[in-house]
């Protein structure tokens, strides 16, 4: 259960990003109601998909290069600092500065706010409880090599973005639910969010 627990909270981690609104489905809705299109739909959540990966990646690659100089305790302290302060950051600042891309975009564009949206959330950031584990030993991997480490970080990215349910999400709201259930059912998930990223950061500081 050891080794099953951070392949299943990288799994629990893509389908609470794929549930949450500003990650994506609510655009690819929008997208399809602007276009008239269920197809729209579709089309969007492989964009928004990738940009999202992209992301995470990005902070995997960075895990698995600092674990080549670093040992495991400065990199969890080092995680735990970084999501705490993002949390900081993403309640006080981050939703003053919102990326606006119209329904004109086409999938590159939309990729690319994918990929903002995570970062600016901090995505990578969340799943870092998880890789460490995986990624990294009790010594600096250039102990114990860094391609396995690296294959591991690809993935776990693979696993977390798989598990996002953007596609099913999207396509339930646009097809059976409708939009008006954002005004009688809507939760601040940006608020569960940044919650989520303290009592992250302060378990890796603790534990």
């Amino acid at each position: 259960m050891n080794e099953l627990w951070p392949w299943i909270l990288l799994a629990g981690l893509g389908a609470f990003h794929g549930l949450n609104p500003a990650m994506g489905w609510l655009f690819a809705v929008a997208l399809g109601v602007h276009r008239q299109s269920s197809a729209a739909v579709v089309q969007a959540v492989p964009a928004i998909a990738v940009g999202h990966a992209v992301s995470v990646a990005l902070v995997a690659g960075a895990l698995v290069a600092a674990g080549l100089f670093v040992n495991q305790d400065a990199v969890r302290t080092a995680a735990g600092v970084g999501l705490i302060g993002w949390a900081v950051w993403h309640h006080f600042v981050g939703h003053g500065r919102r990326v606006r891309i119209g329904m004109r975009t086409g999938l590159a564009g939309l990729a690319f706010w994918s990929f903002l949206m995570a970062t600016a959330h901090g995505a990578g950031l969340m799943i870092l409880p998880a890789l460490i584990p995986l990624c990294l030993s009790d010594s600096p991997l250039r102990e114990i090599g860094g391609d396995g480490s690296a294959a591991i970080a690809i993935a776990a990215v693979g696993v977390h973005t798989l598990a996002a349910v953007t596609s099913l999400v999207a396509l339930v709201v646009y097809r059976w639910i409708g939009l008006e259930i954002l005004r009688i059912a809507w939760l601040n998930v940006d608020l569960v969010w940044t919650l989520v990223l303290l009592g992250t950061g302060s378990m890796l500081l603790v534990v």
